[in-house]
């Protein structure tokens, strides 16, 4: 559906009314603790146990998990105000035009995580069809299981996703047994979990470590810090409320207790993994430690757990960005099609033993995005944003031809310092990207492209929750969302907004 041929205007971008946010603190816990329990975490704990003791890697995953967490909660407010998802607030700082290109980052990351979930997956249903009928490929059950779950989000059926809600709790389950039995074995080689490391380092090299640590936490939830108003804008919040942790008590809790616990849980069973069977891979732990019918049902339940994940966290965002790229050419299941072959082509089965390394620059990357959302939001526009003109194909976010250079430029430098600096990359990235956007933005850019809520800070214009605004009240009704497609609205369920379709409200 296009609005008067403004592509700017395409429903699943459209500003989302107090009305249709239904999701409180406690569904967005559930939705944490589903997201958070991520096989692929087992590999940062795997390569932290190495040269740090395991008290030091999980302190360095709860700093981690909580400075990232910080950061989502900061840049989520542009969803709980604004009603905004992240590609729309992105033409902001990058124009019009300009937000495809963070946005195509952001699609391709996802895409890659797919390949990588969908990997586990096929490794355990190769283990499945292994225990029952001897069977042994795993790059067919690979080629099939990618092949089910693009089918699947083609056609917008949203039941298996349904299943993300009973297998988060299972899930939590099995990860307590296979600590438990991770730990007997580590222990019976005579290693003690609290203090084994494989190489001790010491000095300026363990404080490298520890950082790589933190900054791998960083780099695994990066993309998530700067998509979080797609999800946040769906977050119950109270209008006319000034007290910005009121505001964001459903993003505070979430983000900053329910993650940080179940992220540091799963990083630490990858690193007891990687003492007990000498591997950080969840499928041959499994596979070493338990046997016949027990082992059929935890494989069944990660290959159940890997779809209804992928389906929602990275299939569905990746195809959506695709699509809006390539504006009406390229349906939703064309991005569905160009996500799954770019997950194939990304080979995950050799990307989990780089994983910490590949995080190191994705988060370096992302995170300078994510700095320039911030001094843009907070420091420029001081929370006040002009949204009609965020969906005008001639407003004044089409800067240059489509670009605001100020945004490119910092992200340019934020990335490129960030990985620079490896150890310390998603600090560096977010706070140079910050920095240079500022700097550029306030001083050069703005004084060409002048921004009608930064000469009239205006509370009653530019303001939208906390000062009690619904969004049709501002420019009509034809510019605000539609409520999501329910379940049985399969033919447009695929334009709705993904995780609250999957996850629903509390």
């Amino acid at each position: 559906m296009e609005h008067d041929g403004n592509y700017l205007k395409s429903p699943d971008l459209l500003p989302v009314t107090h009305q249709q946010r239904n999701i409180g603190t406690f569904g967005f816990a559930v939705i944490w603790i589903g997201m958070a329990i991520v096989l692929a975490a087992f590999a940062i704990g795997g390569a932290a146990i190495i040269s740090l003791p395991l008290p030091m890697v999980i302190l360095a995953t709860l700093i981690g998990s909580c400075l990232i967490g910080v950061f989502m909660t900061l840049i989520g407010d542009i969803g709980i105000e604004h009603g905004l998802s992240f590609p729309v607030y992105m033409r902001a700082p990058f124009g019009t035009f300009g937000t495809h290109i963070p946005s195509l980052v952001r699609g391709v990351t996802a895409a890659c995580w797919f390949g990588i979930n969908t990997y586990f997956g096929a490794m355990a249903i190769n283990g499945i069809l292994n225990l029952l009928f001897d069977f042994n490929n795993w790059f067919l059950c690979f080629l099939v299981f990618a092949a089910l779950q693009l089918f699947n989000t083609s056609l917008g059926i949203k039941s298996i996703e349904r299943f993300a809600d009973l297998a988060a709790p299972i899930i939590i389950l099995i990860s307590c047994w296979m600590y438990i039995t991770l730990a007997d074995a580590a222990t019976t080689q005579g290693k003690d979990i609290w203090s084994w490391v494989e190489t001790p380092t010491t000095g300026v090299a363990a404080f490298t470590a520890f950082m790589i640590v933190i900054m791998a936490n960083m780099g695994f939830w990066a993309t998530l810090a700067a998509d979080m108003p797609s999800l946040s804008r769906f977050f119950k919040a109270p209008k006319n409320e000034r007290n910005w942790f009121k505001r964001n008590k459903t993003q505070l809790v979430g983000s900053l207790i329910v993650m940080p616990i179940t992220n540091t849980f799963i990083v630490t069973i990858g690193a007891v993994c990687y003492m007990a069977v000498a591997s950080a891979d969840p499928i041959n732990a499994l596979q070493q430690s338990a046997s016949g019918v027990i082992l059929g049902i935890l494989l069944l339940m990660i290959v159940l757990a890997q779809w209804s994940t992928n389906t929602s966290a990275n299939v569905i965002p990746a195809a959506t960005i695709f699509s809006n790229i390539g504006g009406p050419k390229v349906p939703f299941w064309v991005g569905v099609v160009i996500a799954g072959v770019i997950g194939i082509l990304a080979q995950p089965w050799s990307l989990f033993d780089v994983l910490v390394n590949a995080l190191l620059i994705i988060g370096g990357i992302l995170t300078a995005i994510v700095g320039i959302l911030f001094a843009d939001y907070y420091l420029i526009r001081k929370r006040r944003v002009n949204v009609k003109d965020l969906y005008e194909l001639n407003g004044q976010f089409k800067y240059l031809n489509g670009f605001n250079l100020a945004g490119l430029i910092a992200w340019i430098i934020g990335g490129a310092v960030a990985n620079v600096f490896s150890a310390y990359s998603s600090l560096v990235g977010f706070g140079v990207g910050a920095l240079v956007y500022y700097v550029l933005a306030k001083y050069w850019w703005f004084k060409k492209y002048p921004q009608a809520e930064i000469e009239d800070p205006s509370d009653e214009k530019y303001l939208g929750i906390t000062a009690g605004h619904n969004l049709d009240e501002l420019f009509g009704k034809e510019l605000v969302s539609q409520p999501a497609a329910s379940s049985d609205d399969v033919e447009t369920a695929d334009q709705a907004d993904p995780i609250l379709e999957i996850k629903g409200a509390e």
